[in-house]
């Protein structure tokens, strides 16, 4: 009621502006023609008509209606050049934040909730920078001011700053306007005071502030590298180093585009995700998952049998798929590509310099026009008292460790309830272990709804795993060969004995060894990068999990092409790094996969939002296949089919969340997907049919009773 009242207040202003002919003083002969008036009773109250002059243009101007200039001009006859210029800065200044505040009060929020996500990039550029960007449109006459007031009552710039970067950004074309007017007389047309030689002028001063920032950063680029003696030539255009998932992306685009580039790994080529994570554990879990179909007989009119295997035969396929795999991510195949490919150990010694230590003995110094960090991240060893005493495996070391054992651990315990705590957790329960798993937090698998994390939870109980959330790990304490957990819960301790101790609490980038200290780049739990995975010095970026936000293979991938263009081509253009669609899952039965927003995150960050849940119990082909369990939830827009974020739990849930991927990327909403013809009878469907319900749910009824009353009518 209270915007509607705004609204109709400023509608009737605005009627009555017109309705009223006051439209004519706002012209440049009316003003002409009522100037000797002005002028006579101006004479007689001077303050009288300045502060009615000054409400005046305050009101003009808050109402966007048209006539500014000429009140400028009129400004400069009736006062002269500095109470003119005075009074019009000012009234101005304060017509403009009045339009831009209720602009603010009236539409932003009916904006943002429609256009959010195509306004992201918008809203934080405004925040970071919003008053350059307003301090460039005022100072260009071009850009309708009463345009700017509206539109930047959208952004979330600062009131207070609006205000005086308005009132200093306006204050030159004033000058320009109010020294016209102290000669109207001579003033034919306002294109004669906006010539184009001043427009140009004006133009210039526009991309000052630009030219400003441009050049502000290259002083503080020239600060920054201070210290450093720049080389004259480059061995390379770029050296990565770390050879996983962002270095091999890095190193292929950078040779794609006939860069000299050198890439650097002192380890295993394919980083962790082809040697310690992903590869091996999809290996692994795809054997205790036959292990426990061949258990699961009954369920499909087969006799049940218990698997009999040997372990290490398990862990020997294991390594044979990372051997299998491996010539994808091989020194050989980047060398063909045009990379050299060094194995050592990189250290940064300059901005332009890296020396690597090589792993047959020898030392080798190349400098480089930029560098990109891409050492990766390894799993986070908890301090444990008694922890070494009773040893452990991480996700990095079990492969090795557990290879030649003929059988799994017996009493196997997982401390960490994460996505890597429960994959594992579940394959070495399927494969015989008796597993007790312990999470701090009070349910598994933090990050998801509490049904996601619930149904996990139900699923590996079912698999015969002890789940522990709420337990703190205090310490670890052995007894001859008898080797013991003691966790808190609470308030009291609980003694868990087992044979072999798995740490999945977490990875952690690799900060040290490589130079970042002596260099004096900053960093926190990752390498602290800009919006363009720049690190202090502009050269040198980090990409992939060293960087974080995200520790996913793919998007390490993701991250290493902004790097490299960047890094490459940066002097010509940049590009700030997307993260506004990212997708995961996690790999147990069921699967849990997700993109963008859950139901947790949209309460946290205030998001309003919809839900539509379909489950797959009632999809023919999971019916068909056994796996009928599980659901496809969507988040859209209130109202609105535009999808927020999708959470899919079910069989195969990471290949059904690449459509929603897809939608949400190229912002396809729910009837795009309703519409898609997908084929029957496959899992895929389930997509359709979440989309089927929110149709149903936002069915125009009134509309649909108008039809049943036409079909009665047809019918007689």
């Amino acid at each position: 009621m209270k915007k509607l009242l705004i609204l109709v207040t400023a509608a009737l202003l605005a009627f009555g502006f017109f309705a009223l002919d006051l439209d004519q003083y706002l012209t440049l002969d009316g003003m002409k023609a009522s100037l000797g008036q002005f002028e006579v009773h101006r004479a007689a109250s001077p303050l009288g008509v300045g502060l009615t002059f000054f409400a005046v243009y305050v009101l003009a101007t808050a109402l966007s209606l048209p006539g500014a200039a000429i009140l400028t001009l009129a400004a400069g006859a009736l006062f002269g050049l500095s109470m003119g210029t005075l009074i019009v800065s000012f009234a101005s200044s304060i017509g403009a934040t009045l339009a831009f505040l209720a602009s603010r009060y009236l539409l932003r929020d009916a904006v943002q909730a429609r256009f959010g996500n195509r306004l992201k990039a918008i809203n934080e550029g405004m925040a970071k920078e919003g008053s350059l960007y307003l301090f460039t449109l005022r100072l260009v006459p071009v850009f309708p001011f009463f345009l700017v007031n509206l539109l930047m009552g959208l952004t979330p710039i600062r009131t207070l700053s609006y205000y005086w970067v308005s009132q200093l950004g306006m204050l030159a074309g004033t000058l320009v306007y109010v020294n016209a007017g102290t000669e109207l007389a001579k003033v034919t047309s306002l294109s004669g005071i906006v010539s184009p030689g001043l427009l140009l002028s004006f133009a210039l001063l526009g991309v000052f502030p630009m030219l400003a920032k441009k050049f502000m950063t290259m002083l503080q680029g020239r600060r920054v590298y201070a210290k450093w003696q720049r080389p004259q030539k480059f061995d390379r255009n770029l050296v990565v180093i770390g050879g996983g998932a962002a270095g091999l992306v890095t190193a292929y685009i950078a040779a794609a585009v006939k860069a000299r580039v050198t890439l650097v790994e002192a380890h295993k080529m394919g980083g962790d995700c082809l040697n310690y994570g992903c590869v091996p554990s999809k290996a692994l879990i795809k054997s205790a998952r036959i292990a426990n179909q061949m258990r699961q007989g009954e369920n499909y009119g087969l006799s049940p049998t218990e698997p009999r295997f040997s372990f290490s035969k398990v862990m020997a396929r294991v390594h044979q798929v990372i051997a299998t795999v491996a010539p994808h991510d091989s020194v050989e195949r980047y060398t063909e590509l045009g990379v050299e490919v060094l194995a050592g150990h990189a250290r940064i010694v300059d901005p332009w310099t890296v020396e690597i230590t090589l792993n047959d003995g020898g030392t080798q110094r190349l400098t480089t026009r930029a560098i990109v960090i891409a050492a990766g991240a390894r799993p986070f060893v908890p301090p444990l008292p008694g922890l070494d005493e009773v040893g452990f495996v991480t996700s990095d070391t079990l492969w090795d460790e557990f290879a030649k054992r003929e059988s799994p651990p017996a009493r196997l315990v997982v401390l960490g309830g994460g996505p890597i705590g429960c994959e594992l957790a579940q394959s070495f329960a399927r494969l015989g272990s008796q597993v007790t798993q312990i999470e701090m937090a009070p349910r598994l698998m933090i990050r998801e709804d509490i049904e996601v994390s619930d149904l996990a939870r139900e699923s590996l109980a079912r698999d015969g795993i002890d789940v522990l959330t709420g337990h703190k790990a205090l310490r670890c304490e052995r007894e001859g060969e008898r080797k013991f957990i003691v966790v808190e819960y609470q308030g009291q301790e609980k003694r868990i004995e087992f044979d072999a101790l798995l740490c999945a609490v977490g990875r952690v980038a690799r900060l040290q060894g490589y130079g970042l200290e002596e260099l004096g780049i900053p960093t926190q739990r990752t390498v602290v990068v800009n919006d363009y995975l720049e690190t202090l010095y502009p050269n040198i970026y980090a990409a992939g999990d060293v960087a974080g936000p995200y520790q996913f293979t793919h998007t390490a991938g993701h991250m290493a092409w902004y790097a490299t263009v960047n890094a490459l081509f940066g002097d010509f253009r940049k590009f700030k790094v997307d993260y506004s669609v990212v997708p995961w899952a996690t790999f147990i039965e069921p699967e849990v996969a997700r993109v963008g927003l859950n139901e947790q995150e949209a309460k946290e960050k205030n998001i309003p939002y919809e839900v539509t849940q379909y489950g797959l119990d009632d999809l023919d082909r999971a019916i068909a296949d056994g796996t009928a369990h599980g659901f496809v939830k969507v988040l859209t827009v209130p109202g609105k089919d535009r999808i927020l974020g999708v959470t899919i739990v079910g069989e195969h849930a990471g290949e059904l969340l690449a459509e929603f991927v897809l939608a949400m990327k190229h912002d396809l909403g729910l009837n795009k997907i309703l519409g898609t013809i997908h084929t029957y009878p496959t899992l895929a469907e389930a997509n359709k049919y979440v989309a089927g319900e929110w149709k149903r749910a936002h069915a125009p009824q009134k509309v649909l009773a108008w039809l049943a009353r036409f079909h009665a009518w047809k019918r007689g």
